[in-house]
């Protein structure tokens, strides 16, 4: 492959192209689907090709292509270049630029104990199978469906600036869900741990087959429980749960491309300014958040991104203050910053990298503090688990967010199950109201397998974590509306 990215890269270098890189990109997907007692969906593909990005006069150019031949790269690099020609005609308010990284040659493997891509579709239905029966074997449940879905990235990524870049990653992304109907009321209870960088020893980990009698039990228990009233409680989260919200009103809001107003036309913008880095008051003194991409298990752990930048690790924010933003190479310079923090990633050989968010996790907090004391110190409240709706709005300012299981707290003790329980509140007055934060060892990540960006839209995974954590005064609805 050599041969070909130097090819691509002489062709820019020679046309004047002030940044220009190579990205081959090998995928294989396996996916086996289930749905009651029947196998419903297998998919077993691959793909193959690669794009070239070129820089000329302050405009970009892509260009994207199967053909491996010498040919197709000089046809695709020629291409790309002409691109970037006819957008630099175009009156842009500041030219494009990539802040400078460091070259690199570098060989890297993710984690992966045990090949998923060994094991045959009908091995994967069996366990889902088996686990789908059980769970339809607890009286009232009506539905359960799963999925097993794995799949292999190997980057090779050139650039001009020197970097040679062999790159492979391994995710795994089980799901499980079942649904209850008692007396009318219908009520579903799912796996939340997400995905994981690794292989099939993630799913011998979770054991969904073990686990599934729990789930479907809940799901009935769910049918049963009471609605609350709506007013204003305390609640404790749970790190699945916690996943969801941190993802939405702080992985959203960080990401700098929004805070340009890039995402505008798609999802939305921010209510953050590059100016607000050090100066605004995110949440309480109880949080901080970090950015890891060197997380061994992370799904965002990529080893480079695909600007070509190593990926790292960098407070977010510290004491409750905003102190980080997730940027890419050409991000970082519009904002005056030296240099990009490694969150540039694309979701295919064909699409434009973008910024996207980092693995992303809550510290715990600095004690033994354990979830039954934050639960202690709660007259009146609610216990949430898992991840549920969800509502934010444009500039990731105000949203709602309802969960997968839901518990009365009174008088300092789990009580009763509830049911159809959201909570509204506003970014910064939410984080603002923690007032405690579990212990190291009650952390747990999730891994989310399927966050959405960007025209064409690109499908992207990163992981998040928590401990469990205590909010005070939330609105709380009842959900039935």
């Amino acid at each position: 492959m050599r041969e070909l990215t130097d090819l691509a890269l002489d062709i820019a270098r020679g046309a004047g192209a002030s940044f220009a890189d190579l990205r081959i990109v090998e995928q294989q997907h396996s996916q086996v689907m289930v749905q009651r007692r029947s196998v419903k969906a297998i998919d077993r593909s691959s793909s193959l090709g690669y794009a070239v990005r070129a820089l000329v006069d302050g405009a970009w150019g892509l260009a994207s292509s199967t053909d491996l031949s010498r040919d197709g790269v000089a046809r695709t690099a020629h291409q790309a270049l002409a691109t970037a020609r006819a957008s630099a005609r175009v009156p842009k308010a500041e030219p494009a630029r990539m802040a400078p990284s460091e070259a690199v040659v570098e060989t890297r493997v993710g984690p992966c104990a045990e090949d998923p891509f060994a094991l045959s579709e009908g091995q994967k239905a069996e366990l889902l199978l088996e686990a789908t029966d059980r769970m339809l074997a607890t009286p009232g449940v009506v539905n359960a469906m799963g999925w097993l879905a794995f799949t292999r990235l190997h980057r090779i990524i050139a650039n001009t600036d020197g970097s040679y870049l062999d790159l492979s990653n391994t995710f795994s992304e089980p799901w499980l869900s079942c649904t209850a109907v008692v007396d009318g009321e219908s009520q579903s209870r799912q796996y939340q741990r997400g995905g994981r960088q690794a292989g099939w020893e993630w799913v011998r980990e979770i054991d969904l087959v073990g686990q599934a009698r729990q789930w479907a039990e809940e799901a009935v228990m769910k049918c049963k429980a009471e609605a609350l009233p709506a007013g204003r409680y305390d609640l404790v989260l749970d790190p699945m749960h916690l996943s969801l919200t941190m993802h939405e009103s702080v992985g959203h809001p960080t990401e700098l491309d929004r805070i340009l107003g890039w995402e505008a036309n798609f999802a939305g913008t921010s209510f953050i300014r590059p100016e607000d880095v050090g100066r605004l008051r995110y949440g309480s003194e109880a949080v901080n958040f970090t950015v890891d991409n060197t997380l061994p298990y992370g799904l965002g752990s990529w080893f480079f991104d695909d600007d070509g930048v190593r990926m790292q690790r960098f407070p977010m924010i510290e004491g409750g203050v905003l102190v980080g933003l997730g940027c890419t190479r050409e991000t970082a310079q519009l904002v005056g910053w030296p240099a990009s923090n490694g969150c540039c990633r694309a979701d295919g050989f064909d699409r434009f990298p973008i910024n996207r968010i980092p693995n992303l996790y809550m510290e715990p907090g600095p004690d033994a503090t354990s979830p039954e004391d934050l639960i202690a110190g709660i007259e009146r409240g609610v216990y949430i688990e898992g991840q549920g709706s969800f509502s934010i709005d444009q500039q990731r300012r105000n949203f709602q967010f309802g969960g997968d299981l839901f518990w009365l707290i009174e008088g300092g003790q789990k009580t009763r199950p509830l049911k159809k329980v959201t909570y509204q509140a506003q970014t910064t007055e939410f984080w603002g109201s923690c007032d405690g934060v579990a212990g190291k060892a009650w952390w747990a990540a999730h891994g989310t397998p399927n966050c959405g960006k960007g025209e064409p839209s690109q499908r992207m995974r990163m992981t998040h974590g928590a401990s469990h954590a205590r909010f005070r005064g939330i609105q709380v609805g009842d959900g039935s509306a």
